[in-house]
């Protein structure tokens, strides 16, 4: 089994670390986990989870390095780990918003193999949507970070120009749907409905929604067409709301978020 570090167990690194040890990636004890304060950590510790606060000495005897720090925290995690990596025998994985491979080869080495990941939050049930690339990295590295992801939910690979677009639609994306739904509970509120009622309702038909294009494997409209009828409801209120701007309002939101995402690292860095 792989020995596998940890470099900032928040949420995405814990949830990973906890996928791992449930599809049987690896042990809770090839696990190594770090963070600044310990205390966060005792739970895993008494999982079997190995923790540190010396990220120096976290990453010996790893496979895999997972880096999963905010943008701003980068630079001083990797002038920790600077010259205690050793290229033939460790792969770095990185989860941070906005940073390329390059950028941390240009600080690591260009000898160190680095790919890119970018999962979604949905990473704490294992219903992530993971995106990773690594254009200048073997098709063996790329495997075995797809191995990775895979024990969090679906994983597609793309090239790395497309990882800030990619932030926008999977990560932020969360978001953007979580919104629809609970637009559509507050219609169903007002068309009747108690609120528990209509956020119920609605969390489930779009649940099913998803469920039936991933299982059918079959386009929006498609199914669209199945459920709208001449003059009937479904397509009235389909027009309705793209006449105010559904659709590009959705649109216009992920090419903004995308504009976001490729700005993170860079504008931390100019400050």
């Amino acid at each position: 089994m792989k020995k596998v570090t940890i470099i900032g167990s928040g949420n995405i690194g814990l949830s990973l670390a906890s996928g791992l040890v449930n599809r049987s990636y690896c042990k809770a004890e090839d696990i190594t986990l770090t963070r600044r304060n310990l205390k966060h950590l005792s739970a895993q510790s008494a999982e079997g989870y190995l923790t540190s606060d010396n990220n120096a000495d976290a990453i010996k005897g790893a496979d895999i390095i997972v880096l999963a720090v905010l943008p701003q925290q980068l630079n001083e995690v990797i002038s920790q780990i600077d010259g205690n990596i050793i290229p033939e025998k460790q792969l770095v994985v990185s989860v941070v918003s906005g940073v390329t491979c390059q950028d941390i080869r240009s600080q690591l080495g260009n000898n160190v193999e680095v790919i890119r990941a970018m999962p979604n939050t949905a990473i704490s049930i294992g219903q992530s949507m993971t995106c990773i690339a690594g254009d200048h990295a073997p098709p063996e590295a790329i495997e075995e970070a797809a191995t990775l992801f895979k024990t969090v939910g679906s994983v597609i690979k793309i090239n790395e120009e497309l990882m800030t677009a990619a932030t926008a639609l999977c990560a932020c994306g969360i978001a953007f749907f979580l919104r629809s739904i609970r637009a559509a509970s507050q219609g169903g509120v007002e068309v009747g409905f108690h609120a528990d009622e209509a956020l119920k309702m609605a969390i489930q038909t779009a649940k099913g929604a998803a469920d039936l294009l991933l299982q059918m494997q079959s386009h929006p409209e498609s199914e669209i067409d199945k459920v709208t009828s001449p003059k009937g409801c479904t397509i009235a209120g389909l027009n309705e709301m793209e006449h105010n701007g559904f659709s590009s309002s959705m649109i216009k939101g992920i090419k903004l978020s995308a504009q976001k995402a490729g700005g993170l690292y860079q504008n931390e860095n100019k400050m």
